[in-house]
């Protein structure tokens, strides 16, 4: 008996710790199998804005837990008014709020391979933009192509391309 009690405690340990090991395991996998989660900062002298101009800075920070990505935009646009938005959803192709951009209030994303995120973004039910997020094979840059019309009702093509930081 006496010698079975360390071996169980040694037991519970051993199985304790791969039960730890196993949980922050899928967190990091979960993390890893999007590339687009970390912290991007926009590379103007890369990207297209038309109609101009590009923003003078912007900064992406995509969080990725479980199935749920979050991402948050902060910056400054072209004239020098700050910018920032923020959402919360999954690559299920259903609608979820946006806070903070004056061009849409949802989004939709959608999965077209492991590297690309597809999203069509609506305001008041109607959509106005689509946007195709792409990152490099090497994952040191991610490319955000968006079309359709900014909140001044204009026809936008912009080619934003961001560095991970």
């Amino acid at each position: 008996m006496r010698f079975l009690r360390p071996s169980v405690a040694g037991s519970v340990l051993v199985v304790g710790a791969l039960s730890l090991l196993v949980a922050g395991s899928t967190r990091v996998a979960n993390a890893q199998s999007d590339p687009s989660a970390g912290t991007w900062k926009l590379n103007a002298a890369k990207s297209k804005y038309d109609p101009g101009p590009t923003p003078k800075s912007s900064t992406l920070t995509i969080t990725v837990t479980g199935k749920q990505i979050h991402v948050v935009s902060k910056g400054v646009d072209g004239e020098g008014k700050p910018t920032g938005l923020e959402y919360t959803g999954s690559v299920d192709s259903k609608d979820v709020p946006v806070t903070g951009s004056p061009a849409y209030d949802t989004t939709a994303m959608k999965r077209l391979d492991p590297n690309t995120v597809a999203s069509t973004r609506k305001k008041a039910g109607k959509v106005v933009q689509t946007a195709k997020r792409a990152v490099s094979a090497d994952g040191k840059t991610m490319t955000v192509t968006t079309t359709g019309t900014d909140e001044k009702g204009r026809k936008i093509k912009n080619v934003a391309v961001y560095d991970k930081q």
